[in-house]
């Protein structure tokens, strides 16, 4: 028996309807598919043959390029943002050192 707190919401992705059942928010379901049926059009007009299979595949590469991608662009920001504090903590001991 479901949770009384999930919702079914149906969405369409090229042109299929899927009732999604979610505790998540039905604008956020709703934004998802909109996102994910974007770049199914996208792979869709970039192959030949109207196999769904290959397009939906190539949207998921896609998706997973751009989650990669922003993954790594975090990690790279924290990164940099720890170095840059190890420097910062390192210019105030010599400046306590070495008052002027």
């Amino acid at each position: 028996m479901p949770d009384a707190s999930t919702d079914v919401v149906t969405v369409e992705i090229q042109g299929q309807r899927y009732p999604i059942r979610s505790r998540l928010d039905v604008k956020y379901v709703t934004d998802l598919a909109n996102y994910v049926d974007q770049k199914m059009t996208a792979a869709a007009d970039k192959t030949t043959g109207g196999d769904s299979v290959r397009v939906a595949v190539l949207a998921a590469l896609n998706i997973a390029d751009e989650y990669f991608r922003t993954r790594n662009a975090q990690t790279t920001t924290a990164d940099d943002a720890g170095s840059l504090a190890i420097e910062l903590e390192k210019l105030v001991d010599e400046a306590l050192q070495h008052p002027s």
